[in-house]
């Protein structure tokens, strides 16, 4: 018991001594003045911070998403304002055909085989998928 009431003392005897410390520093306007100070001048820098994490995840997104999507966006468009007649396409619902003709923002295409059996059908520009690459060889004739 007495090593725990002398502990006790002790601890006692460490607070009274911290106690004019604090007191003094709340009751002095020099050191109030100076801590009012540093709290001005780390503020500002601690709200810009704490936007940092906020802006990095907005350029990240920036430069995984948006950027990609505008990139793609933009050479469909270019696909799309050089069509021309004779190129083979590959429609939005999967239908290949060739160009045949073209009027404003709808195409003619002809699908099915490329005799007298043909089917000429319209489709809206937005509607191409793909112009395809395609060239196939026979003994008689290149399609290119």
């Amino acid at each position: 018991m007495n090593l725990l009431t002398g502990k006790l003392w002790t601890l006692l005897d460490a607070a009274t001594d911290v106690a004019p410390l604090v007191t003094d520093a709340v009751t002095d306007p020099a050191a109030t003045a100076e801590a009012e100070a540093l709290a001005e001048a780390v503020s500002p820098l601690t709200m810009v911070m704490q936007f940092v994490p906020f802006l990095l995840i907005g350029v990240l997104l920036y430069f995984m998403m948006i950027r990609p999507q505008r990139k793609k966006d933009k050479q469909v468009k270019d696909m799309l304002a050089n069509l021309k007649v004779g190129d083979r396409v590959t429609t939005i619902g999967g239908m290949h055909g060739t160009v045949t003709g073209i009027r404003d923002d709808n195409l003619i295409v002809a699908v099915g085989p490329q005799g007298k059996d043909k089917n000429e059908m319209v489709f809206a520009r937005w509607g191409i998928r793909s112009v395809d690459e395609v060239s196939i060889s026979n003994d008689a004739e290149t399609l290119v």
